[in-house]
């Protein structure tokens, strides 16, 4: 059983090497497009809308309520503060 996880362990890292390789085109093709596009950045979550861009984020959005609001979003506690 233990070879067999092993195995199993083994087979997710050449999986993953797999699909890089065979992925590399279709991320030049991507990069090509928001280059074209003038796309700036990544939409990392969707819930919250001061989480989706976080550049383009109003400050203030996350304590729309009150100032001593708590977080309730998911995606609001694993995005850092600004500096």
């Amino acid at each position: 059983m233990l070879a067999g996880a092993l195995a199993a362990f083994a087979a997710t890292f050449a999986d993953a090497a797999w699909r890089r390789h065979r992925d590399t085109a279709a991320r030049a093709v991507d990069a090509d497009l928001a280059r074209e596009l003038q796309v700036t950045d990544v939409c990392l979550f969707t819930d919250a809308r001061y989480t989706r861009h976080l550049s383009q984020a109003d400050l203030n959005s996350a304590f729309q309520d009150y100032p001593g609001a708590r977080e309730h979003m998911p995606s609001g506690s694993l995005v850092e503060p600004p500096r």
